[in-house]
């Protein structure tokens, strides 16, 4: 039997192939002014990616008796995620645009888990609370790093806006209004997703300061926190624009730093 790298890779680069292809695809189509008309082979090419990264961590599962949750499969997990909402935000007008940004990414976090992870060495099987608890961090994260793509192209629309530099990357985006109102429908969905995980996690992980937990608790809280009053201020008192965009991105920085930032610190530099 090949090598865990070597059948990782099997899968892990033609899956970035198919990224890569679908993101030259669509920028050419935007560049082209050519409209979304059904399923544009693209589109398909980023199916197909999305398909071979996912067998990928079902392959890495299966040997390793667990799913693997380190660092790199973490980073590739949650870039597939945004690959697939990517693909069904795709079905929206003038959102291809997206595909040209995420599909590179997943294509890059793949090859980075193939190569530099540790494909089948899940750990260990866990209790279905705390698997629970991982899947829907990682949905979470997901989903919040795909509206902080929302959050960064709606800042600059407004900058290009003012300043009236309509450029032809501008007019492929969608309407301010459209994008403000996709970044809100994101965040309240992984609003909730966070919401759940973190409830799941407080009930069912138990001694969180003996684990070396609580650092990654209290981030991910403040985290929550911040997207909480976004969510609240744009309720109450109609926050939007630049100062929306800021509050994402702070609270995704600050989920970063929760979980893949601690992951850092304990596999790359104490070897944890």
């Amino acid at each position: 039997m090949p090598a865990p790298s070597t059948t990782a890779l099997l899968f892990a680069a033609p899956a970035a192939l198919a990224y890569a292809l679908a993101a030259l695809g669509l920028a050419r189509r935007l560049r082209a002014g050519e409209p979304a008309n059904g399923m544009p082979a693209p589109l398909l090419l980023a199916g197909l990616g999305a398909g071979l990264q996912l067998i990928l961590h079902v392959w890495a599962g299966t040997l390793g008796g667990a799913p693997d949750l380190h660092f790199f499969a973490a980073l590739s997990l949650v870039s597939l995620g945004m690959a697939v909402l990517s693909l069904a935000a795709a079905r929206l007008e003038r959102l291809e645009a997206l595909g040209v940004l995420v599909f590179p990414v997943a294509a890059a976090c793949g090859l980075a888990y193939a190569l530099g992870g540790r494909p089948g060495s899940g750990g260990g099987a866990l209790a279905w609370p705390i698997l629970m608890h991982a899947w829907l961090a990682l949905l979470a994260y997901a989903a919040l790093a795909l509206a902080a793509l929302f959050a960064a192209g709606l800042w600059w629309q407004e900058h290009a806006l003012r300043q009236r530099r309509i450029t032809p990357l501008l007019r492929a985006l969608p309407p301010l209004t459209q994008t403000e109102s996709l970044l809100f429908r994101t965040l309240v969905a992984a609003f909730a997703l966070l919401t759940l995980a973190l409830a799941m996690g407080l009930v069912f992980v138990e001694n969180l300061f003996a684990q070396h937990l609580a650092h990654k608790t209290v981030l991910s809280l403040l985290g929550w926190a911040v997207l909480a009053t976004l969510l609240f201020g744009h309720w109450r008192w109609g926050w939007r624009g630049a100062r929306a965009a800021r509050w994402t991105l702070a609270a995704m920085a600050l989920l970063a730093l929760a979980f893949f930032g601690s992951r850092f610190v304990y596999e790359f530099l104490l070897g944890r």
